[in-house]
């Protein structure tokens, strides 16, 4: 039940001792501060290395080829890897169960485009439909391409936002022709790609369109594809080996050649940062939780020693008829105050800390640094708690000291 008489003795103490009171809230702010930071610019760093992988799928796979560096079976070194439609062929049928999305790639590079009086350079990648995913786009206004473009080699492209702002303003450019190279495209899409602006200058057109353009046979560029997301990561790699291997064997590459053939799997980066964060976690969890013991133990020997300075006091209250339980309750309702009130200030100093220096701190490759709220008011709730115990213990042994005894205490 709320006792306004209590309240009111425990603000008159708290002003009487102000020294004591900013101590005490100083060791308990201090502790939650620094718990903020310290998770704040952990979880910046988890946000660098999650921009890093935002602009493809975390389960995709690219194949390009290159230049085998070591002679195999009578052919020499230095020959040129060439991919065909053929090798599509091949990947699907050999790896259907193990492929999610898939798409040829066909690129060309420095590209003039041009709308009235406005033109840049771009590079055009013929791809499939199943593109989108592998690069997480987001359409954010028409289509992207279909499976009927492909069938029908249609002269129609899907432009990044920054394509469409470069050549379009503040128009929409959907439905509108844009001249590539001298030839017209029709714009049916426009997309978003959470890798960045560089990702937004591209522009999509059908594999078998760029096929048609730019290539004088069946000859392409590079593979695409994700792979089943069940697989776990070790699967994952071992499914690239696989495909890496049979891709060599196909095109008579020494089987330890590494130029001919370059896979990028994401799956090793990703396991790589997994096992970066797990590391990154523990560490600051060690440090968040020392943080937490060192506030514990100053809250603690502060309270012993606010109870031992106020033997004197405590010695007269019980001598005027106050009872045991009312002075551990006077004891421990400062303590639980002070406690909450000081880690409620912590916790606040240290989220405008991280608001204010978080974009500063991109130079250092931490990104957005924030703390979830769950997490700080947990250490705070932590905090009241041993500030409550460490404010019962030496309150209830000073609540059975005799009268006479106290009052005597030097």
């Amino acid at each position: 039940m709320f006792d306004l008489d209590r309240w009111i003795e425990m603000f008159q103490t708290l002003k009487k001792n102000k020294l004591r009171t900013i101590l005490s809230g100083f060791t308990i702010a201090f502790a939650i501060l620094l718990f903020t930071l310290l998770f704040g610019i952990g979880n910046g760093l988890k946000h660098t290395f999650e921009k890093q992988f935002a602009g493809d799928a975390q389960n995709s796979v690219y194949i390009r080829s290159g230049r085998t560096t070591k002679p195999y079976k009578g052919l020499q070194s230095g020959r040129k890897i060439q991919f065909k439609n053929d090798d599509t062929k091949f990947i699907n049928e050999k790896f259907e169960d193990d492929i999610q999305f898939f798409s040829p790639n066909i690129e060309r590079y420095n590209v003039q485009a041009v709308y009235k009086g406005e033109q840049n350079r771009y590079t055009v990648r013929g791809v499939y439909p199943d593109y989108q995913p592998l690069e997480s786009a987001e359409v954010i206004d028409g289509r992207f391409l279909s499976v009927l473009d492909i069938q029908k080699r249609a002269k129609v492209i899907a432009v990044g936002r920054l394509v469409e702002k470069d050549l379009f303003g503040e128009l929409s450019a959907i439905g509108k022709n844009i001249n590539l190279d001298g030839i017209s495209y029709k714009v049916v899409g426009v997309f978003s790609d959470p890798g960045g602006d560089n990702d937004e200058r591209y522009i999509y057109t059908p594999f078998t369109t760029a096929q048609g353009m730019y290539r004088d046979n069946d000859e392409l560029d590079r593979f695409g594809l994700t792979y089943n997301p069940k697989l776990s990561v070790d699967q994952a790699l071992a499914f690239t080996r696989t495909l890496t291997k049979m891709l060599k064997e196909k095109h008579n590459i020494d089987p330890r050649d590494q130029g001919a053939l370059r896979v990028q799997n994401y799956a090793e980066g990703a396991k790589g940062v997994q096992q970066f964060m797990m590391v990154l976690n523990v560490i600051i969890l060690f440090i968040g939780i020392g943080t937490l013991i060192a506030g514990i133990i100053g809250i603690s020997n502060i309270m012993v020693y606010i109870v031992k300075e106020r033997t004197k006091e405590l010695g007269i209250r019980k001598a005027i008829g106050a009872t045991p339980k009312s002075i551990i309750g006077m004891i421990m309702l400062e303590s639980i105050f002070v406690t909450a009130i000081a880690g409620y200030s912590g916790l606040m100093i240290g989220v405008f800390t991280l608001k204010a220096i978080g974009d500063k701190l991109e130079t250092f490759f931490i990104i957005n640094p924030s703390v979830e709220t769950y997490v700080v008011v947990g250490a705070t709730i932590v905090l009241v708690i041993a500030g409550t115990i460490a404010g019962y213990i030496p309150a209830k042994r000073a609540a059975r000291i005799k009268p006479i005894v106290a009052l005597n205490d030097e």
